[in-house]
Parts: structure tokens; sequence; C-alpha cells
């Protein structure tokens, strides 16, 4: 089925005279509208360069599959366009003014309020598909997009009631556009492998211009999207001729109704002209030939429907009636746009995040027959509760699955509690583990995924950076994405270079993300579950040297285990051990601010100091306990901020910074900082190991020399 063009069917053709009052004319004078405004808008902004000043694209050329897609698609389904597609949009339902809202970055842009580009949707109108935030879409929207279908067939598999269906029970699809240029993008094959293996309810439409930016196909590729998607085992594909409008039409309805009932995903290669710029600010004629400009004009969907129209027996009046109308209804359109409210400054920094779910702690955190566990095992509590608690709740990475249940045993038995479908293991690719969460926070599912090793986070940064953390705050708090994504992290016992890394301060430079850091069993499980809770992206850093406790001075991370409603909220530190009253009353006491392994070394090196130190466990790294962090310096005048982390540019130097800043007059010495020596990576021998690393010894060192000032 779908196996190339010749496979797809077109309308039959029509009876000339006898089709006036048909469902096809009706089609086609509806589609021609869409055409004539999505011409005049690109028109309109081209002649008005000067009001049009922030970068867009348009979709001349594209409209014939663009709008053959938008006029089928349901408000149950979900979608997820690219940066040309505002002729799709027009035919979802969106007007021209609330697209020009957004092309001038207006107050009430309904996508953005005035934050992100034209075309960059993101609607829960209940009239049209749900469309969450994405980024510009070359590529890294794909696996989002595919996690939108992951998430809609686990609620089918379990007959949840947060699946949207239409009024006869239709399931929902999820269609994901892209040009083709963007195809050999690696993440796109992490979606398409997931969307086969897992057989998910998604259409990719490729729209193909034969144009990367000024890099021809020929240039970059070795074969277009449709051979490609042959290697996809279980992918249906077709192509399409983006010219016809008709067979744009009939091949989407065919596509929609496959994937709609066989819940299988399927890719449309569309082969469309380039009628305008790459974008407003990468004009044509900068790199592309005359004669280019000429084949593709041959192509123009635009004249071609109008002739089918006439065809089928429209009079040419009724078309001219729609050409007549159509640029004064855009130019007004687009007056009212120009004259609309700017947002004003200082909403500038709505919707990072939403609204945190846990402000308080609440819960026993020492209930009176509580027995002590490791950290290890109150993550694996925390993680069984939830999931019995949340059925909405999925939990899947690397070997977290029924065999191993995680390399460090911290899943263990929970597929055989819960089930295959609900914990499950991913083949290795972490831009998708990370990444697919965006789209199951979109349908209601709430993702906990792990990353075998803190060193493998590094390809899931592009999706937290470019999807995750700008999803929140680019839909104007629309989208935020609910998600824990779990990191074993820090180095012991000769763990090796890809094994032992930190990359707390990689994480902590994006925006829009939170950073959680336990050091004890108590911690963890009270961290893990408000993580969960959080409406907004979590990553949870779990260093593996505590998870047993096997490191030498590290029984303290072995707690009684709190509550099952045991919740901390995140930004709120903690502290460990306070200094002697007496002593900070003759001002010899320091304050250690640190977290993670950095706990247990502090408190080491504080037996050589009695009553002189305070320690402050930070817990999470972002937000930040500023109140608890500021007031104990103030309180001591002599800081020490101890990491793991390699030193130079790190979190600790920039936080070392900002108590120098805000604590100055308080300060009796400069505030230091402890870490790792600034090597590239961890030596797998453990005496190299440990020279690179902070001890007790290095940390009383450093106090013995604090205390000297």
């Amino acid at each position: 089925m779908f196996k190339d063009s010749t496979s797809v069917p077109t309308f039959k053709a029509a009876v000339p005279g006898k089709e006036r009052s048909s469902g096809k004319q009706v089609t086609l004078l509806k589609a021609y509208r869409f055409m004539q405004q999505a011409a005049h808008m690109a028109a309109t902004y081209e002649a008005n360069r000067n009001i049009c000043k922030y970068v867009h694209s348009t979709s001349r050329g594209h409209e014939a599959i663009q709008i053959a897609t938008g006029m089928q698609l349901q408000p149950w389904d979900y979608a997820s366009p690219y940066y040309r597609d505002d002729s799709m949009l027009l035919a979802m339902g969106f007007t021209p003014y609330e697209l020009m809202l957004q092309l001038l970055a207006k107050r009430d842009d309904p996508a953005s309020a005035g934050r992100s580009y034209y075309s960059h949707p993101s609607s829960l109108d209940p009239d049209k598909p749900i469309i969450p935030h994405q980024s510009s879409a070359t590529g890294m929207q794909v696996i989002p997009a595919t996690g939108m279908a992951q998430g809609i067939r686990y609620l089918e598999k379990t007959g949840s009631p947060l699946l949207k269906t239409g009024p006869k029970g239709e399931l929902p699809v999820v269609l994901c556009s892209l040009g083709d240029g963007s195809v050999t993008e690696g993440e796109v094959s992490e979606a398409w492998q997931s969307a086969v293996l897992w057989e998910l309810p998604v259409i990719y439409l490729v729209q193909d211009n034969e144009w990367g930016i000024s890099a021809s196909s020929e240039e970059t590729r070795v074969m277009d999207a449709y051979e490609y998607a042959a290697g996809f085992k279980g992918m249906e594909r077709m192509r399409v001729d983006g010219s016809n409008f008709e067979e744009c039409y009939h091949a989407m309805g065919a596509a929609i109704s496959y994937v709609r009932q066989e819940r299988k995903p399927m890719l449309v290669h569309v082969c469309v002209p380039l009628l305008g710029h790459h974008t407003s600010g990468v004009r044509k004629e900068w790199y592309r030939t005359a004669e280019d400009l000429a084949l593709h004009a041959e192509k123009d969907p635009l004249p071609l429907l109008r002739q089918r129209l006439l065809e089928i027996g429209v009079e040419e009046k009724d078309l001219l009636a729609i050409e007549s109308d159509t640029p004064k209804y855009i130019s007004l359109e687009f007056d009212r746009a120009t004259e609309a409210f700017e947002p004003t400054a200082d909403t500038v920094a709505d919707h990072v995040f939403a609204p945190a779910a846990v402000t308080l702690e609440k819960g026993d955190r020492l209930p009176a027959n509580g027995n002590k566990v490791m950290m290890v095992d109150a993550a694996l509590h925390a993680v069984e509760e939830i999931l019995q608690q949340y059925p909405e709740a999925i939990f899947f990475g690397q070997d977290v699955g029924r065999r191993l249940g995680g390399v460090f045993r911290e899943a263990a038995t929970l597929a055989e509690k819960f089930g295959d479908n609900r914990v499950y293991n991913t083949a290795i690719q972490e831009a998708y583990i990370v990444g697919s969460t965006a789209g199951l926070s979109a349908v209601g599912v709430k993702p906990i995924v792990e990353i075998q090793f803190a060193d493998y986070l590094y390809p899931g940064f592009n999706q937290l950076v470019t999807e995750i953390s700008k999803s929140c705050y680019l839909s104007n708090g629309k989208f935020p994405v609910q998600t824990l994504v779990r990191v074993p992290i820090g180095a012991y016992g000769g763990g090796g270079p890809y094994h032992s890394g930190s990359v707390e301060s990689t994480l902590l430079t994006i925006k829009g993300i939170k950073v959680v850091y336990p050091s004890n069993a108590a911690d963890m499980k009270g961290l893990m579950k408000a993580a969960f809770l959080d409406p907004n992206p979590v990553v949870m850093l779990e260093h593996k040297g505590l998870y047993w406790s096997k490191v030498p001075g590290t029984q303290g991370a072995i707690t009684v285990e709190p509550d099952a409603d045991y919740v901390i909220p995140l930004g709120k530190g903690r502290v460990v051990q306070q200094a002697h009253p007496r002593d900070v009353k003759k001002g010899d006491t320091i304050c250690i601010i640190t977290y993670g392994m950095g706990v247990y070394w502090a408190q080491a090196a504080a037996t050589q100091f009695p009553g002189q130190i305070e320690i402050i466990d930070l817990r999470t790294l972002f937000p930040l306990d500023e109140e608890l962090v500021y007031s104990t310096v103030e309180k001591h005048g002599k800081c020490l901020i101890l990491t793991e982390e390699q030193l130079n540019n790190s979190f600790a130097q920039a936080l070392a910074g900002r108590v120098q800043r805000v604590c100055f007059k308080s300060l009796d010495a400069p505030v230091f900082t402890l870490g790792a020596l600034d090597l590239p990576a961890i030596p797998i021998n453990t005496i190299l190991e440990n020279a690179m690393l902070p001890n007790p010894e290095k940390v009383a060192a450093a106090v013995k020399e604090l205390l000297s000032y």
C-alpha cells in the first residue's frame, strides 16, 4: 500500500456544468480562497518589509499540500507544523489577523504573546488540532511530535480518560510537518526508529522543495525522504505531487485515514516548488538562478487550481470575486495587526515556569517505625509509589526494563509490577529519551526517564535546550513540559572518563529547567516526589557513589525512609551541621555551601574543627535557596563553596561571585571555592582519580586557610 505516487488515486474528472453544487467544488473553492489569502499575505509582507522587520518565511509554492492537510485534521488530532506552514494554519482555522499578530510580535499574538517567530504556533483552541510549542523545525521537532504519538498509544492501551477522541470515538493522529532538508538530522532517525518499533500513529509530512537555504538537494543528500524511509521497516510511504491540490487532498485523506485506523506511522513525501524566499532575511535572488526560479514558477499550485476549478464548471466570475475580495481583506487585517498593541516590558519574565505544585515540606520525614534505606532504594520506592498513584505515569530509558531493572538496579522489579507498557527499555538514543517527554507531556502522560550516565546526557542537550526548556515561555504558559529526567552522576572507585563526569554547570546554563541534587535517602525520596509533581522539566542528578554508600564516610546517606506522602519543595536547602553559637559569637566560624558528595567531604573535614563549621546542603541547584545561602554567609562572614565538578567556570565559581556581591559588607575573607582539578576527564586509575577529586584533606586545608583570615 502507498508505495509510490502511481498508487495514490486522484479525484475522477468532473463533468463540466454538473458539479456546481458538488462537494468537490465546495472543497476546491475553499482551498482556492485559502491559497489566495496565503499569496496576498506573502505579497503584503514583501511590500511592507519596513514594517515586517522580524524574520519570517511563507508557504508560497507549498500551499496545496498544506491546505489539503489543514482542512482534514480534526480537533482531536495533534499537529507539529513547521516554520513555512502558514497555509496549513489558515486551513486549520487560524485567521490572517492572528498569524499577522505573530508576524509583528504583538501583545495579543495567540501563540507566544510576541516572543516567537511567524508561523511558530502553539494552540489549545478546542476547535483546532492541539499544537504544542516547537522549535524552528529543522529536524529537532520530530522527536517531540513522535513523543505525542507515543503518549497517545499509551493512553489508548490503558483506556485512559485523558485520551482525546472524536464524537464517534475516532482516535487521534499526530501530524509532523518538516522540510526535506531536515530529514538528514540524526534525531529524525531516532524518532522514526521509535515510531516503527512501537507502531505509533504519526504522519511525517515531508515538503521537498529541493533547497535547504542556499544548498541544493544535489549537494546535501544521496536520497530523498521517500527513499530514506524505505529503510525503516513498517513505515508506509507515498509520493505526492505538491502542485496538484486534488492529489494532495486525496493523498492526505488516505494517509490520515490509514493512520487513524491502523495506528502505524506513515511518511508522505511531497514535491513542491519554492516560490518565495527561504526567509525574509535570505533572499531567493541571492543564490538561485533565473532558470531555477522559472522552473519552480511553472509548478505554482495557485494558477493550476484556478484552471482546475474552471474545468469542473466553476464560473470565472466566482473566482474573480475571490480574487477581488481577498487583497482588500488581507490589507485591512494587516492594518489592524500593525496598529495592535505591543507587549509591555513588564511581561518579559512571565511564564518561564508554571507555578510549582509543591511549595511546602509535607509528610513525615521520620516515621516512628520507619526502616533505614539506601539512596538507591529510596529512589526505587519513590518511583514505585508514583506509578501506583498516577496511572498516567510511565518510566523508560536504557536497560530499566524487566530483565535488568537499571544498571544500578534502581528500577528493579518495576516492570514486573507495572507491566512492559509502563516500564520499558529504549534503544541507545538519548535525544529521543529526553525530547519525547515534551510530546508525552502535551498529551497528558507524565514521564520519568533515565539517562544511564551523566556523561551520556549530552546528545539530549539539543532537546533540553531547543524544545523542552523554551516550551512554557514561548507558548506563553500554555505548554509547560512536565518531565523528570533521572541522571546518575559523579565519580568513585575507578568509573573512568565516560561514567564519572559531573554536568551540573552545563545544565545550569539552560534557562527553563530545574536541577535537583539530593545527598541522602530521605531527600532523594522527598525531592523525587516533588520533582515528579512539578509541572516543569526537572533534571534529577543522583550520585552513584551515594546510591549504596560504598564510599567511606558516606553512611549518612542511609536514612530512615519517609512516608509515601513526604515531599520537599524544590529550591529549599538544608542545614546539615550547625556551628556552635559560642564560636559564632567569637567570629571564629565559617560556612561550607555544598551538595552531593561534597556534604560528606565537608562533614569529614569538620571533625578537625569542632564547633567552627556550618554545612549547608543546597539539595536543589536551581531554583537555589538564596535566602539560606546569603543569611548563612552573613552569619559567619567566611564561606567555602565546595563542588565535585572541575572548578574553572563552574556553578560553584558563579555562586561565589553572587555571594561576594550580595554579602560583601558581611565578609571577613574572600569567598573560597574548591572543586576537582581542571582536567578534561576523570582518569580510570583510582590513584589519578583521587588526585583529581576533592577529599576531606583538601577541604580541611581550605578551611584552615579560610579561618586564618
